[in-house]
Order: C-alpha cells, then structure tokens, then sequence
C-alpha cells in the first residue's frame, strides 16, 4: 500500500528536509512519528520538493509504501495520531491511499513556492520575522516584474543553481511574478516543473538587486545566459521562502509523468 501525506511545516528550527546525520531534519521527525504510528522499525518517505534548511511548506506532498495493506479505520485515525506525536511545528493535512503510479516527487506537474519580502517600515512585523525577509529599501516591483519575464520558460539554470554531480540543471519555469499584497509586502509567486538546489532563493537575490536599483532589469537576462554562478548575485536568505503547493495530472496520467520525469534532460 501506498500512502500520499499532504503535510505543512515552519523549517526554521529544521536543517532543511532531508535527513542528515547530527541534524533534526523534517524527513527524520516525519519518519519516526510513522514509525511510531504504525509501530513498524522503520517507516521511509519521499517528498514533492525537498526544501533547504529554514524554508517552510504549506503544500509539501510525501508518499511512503507499507509491506501490508492498513485497515481503513486505522487510516482513518493516523494524521490525528501523528500530529499527537509529531512537535506543533509540523502538521500533517491529510493521509489518504495513493491512486496507481503515483509518485509524490516524480509524478509532480509543478511546484509553487512564494517569497515574501517586507521592504516597508509598516509592513515590518516582529510576529512574522522567521517567515519575511526584512529588506531596508523599497523595492521597484514594476522593474523586477519586467526583469522575471526574461527568465520565464525552459533555460539552463545553472547560474543560478548550486551543482549536483550527475544532476541536470535545465529547468522549465511558468511563472515568476511580484505583487504587493493587501499586507503591504512584496511576494514573489514561482511555479516551475522542478527547482534545483537555492534556484528560488537565487532568482529573488537577483531580482532584489534590480528592484532596489543597482542592476538594470537586463542583467536578469545577462546572468541566465552565462550559465554559471555569479557571486555578484546574493542568495535570499531562506526564512521568506515557503513552498505553497504541489500539482499533480489525473489519476490515469500519474505513470506516464512519473516516467516522463525521470527521462534527464539535455
């Protein structure tokens, strides 16, 4: 049986999602309530998008297969039962058993991810300070809106993406746009196919030195085209980025996207 987990969870005490040796990691306490849960040795997930240390989820998506089929009532009772033993600072949204073929990573259309920038003395507030950048300029949202559309669509993202050996840094990104909110804050929407690893966070490091005006709206367009890291491009620190959601196809098409996915591309 495989289970599908729709979880949220403040990253800010967390060193990011994956489990690292030493590190309390969102994948380790996820795992060990499931162990504990279904009183089972080990109990291993595979998340949508794996997020960096510091970053939250509203949205996140986990798939985890059991050896043995559970029975509906105790499917029923397990995110109550894992909320009761998982801190407040994760809380799992729903539980529920996974159509054929799905894959929470590979089988993802997209994911959206939000930053928020609070670069306003008004729109500062103390309560949300683990959640929003606190920038101390305002920023020109119209000249970073224009310098977003020059990276919108299938590129090689490598200047703004940390290397993995093996690991193909071609992404295709949807939508990359900012607005201000009735919050008064300065939120970036990103919606791509996938993200490799601090691209979100790069983006808006970049896109900030525009708004701010010490780059003109071309040099977006001038440090993609490089294809290698720029030092000059700061990267966003990680408590404004929080990963709002996870699309997936219909059910029959579940396979077929995984497969997709896993083809590398070039």
């Amino acid at each position: 049986m495989r289970l599908r987990i729709d979880l949220a969870y403040d990253g800010t005490d967390f060193r990011g999602w994956a489990t690292q040796p030493g590190y309390r990691t969102v994948q380790e306490d996820l795992s060990t309530a499931l162990a504990t849960a279904l009183r089972r040795p080990r109990v291993d997930v595979v998340c949508a998008g794996r997020t960096d240390a510091g970053v939250h989820a509203r949205g996140q998506v986990v798939h985890t297969d059991l050896a043995d089929d559970l029975p509906l009532r105790d499917l029923e009772r397990l995110p109550r039962r894992l909320n009761g033993i998982l801190t407040p600072q994760v809380r799992v949204r729903r539980v529920t058993v996974a159509p054929p073929g799905f894959d929470a990573r590979f089988s993802a259309l997209w994911r959206r991810y939000a930053y928020r920038v609070a670069d306003r003395p008004e729109t500062v507030d103390p309560l949300r300070r683990d959640h929003v950048l606190t920038w101390p300029r305002e920023l020109d949202l119209d000249a970073m809106s224009e310098a977003s559309a020059l990276l919108v669509g299938q590129h090689d993202f490598a200047s703004f993406c940390k290397r993995r050996e093996g690991a193909t840094t071609i992404r295709t990104l949807l939508d990359l746009t900012w607005a201000r909110h009735e919050d008064g804050l300065a939120t970036a929407t990103v919606r791509a196919d996938a993200f490799c690893h601090s691209m979100v966070r790069s983006l808006v490091g970049c896109l900030i030195s525009v708004g701010e005006g010490r780059r003109p709206v071309s040099w977006a367009g001038e440090i993609l085209h490089a294809h290698r890291r720029d030092p000059s491009v700061i990267v966003a620190p990680a408590r404004g980025l929080t990963l709002e959601e996870v699309a997936y196809p219909a059910d029959e098409d579940l396979l077929a996207r995984a497969e997709q996915t896993r083809a590398k591309r070039g």
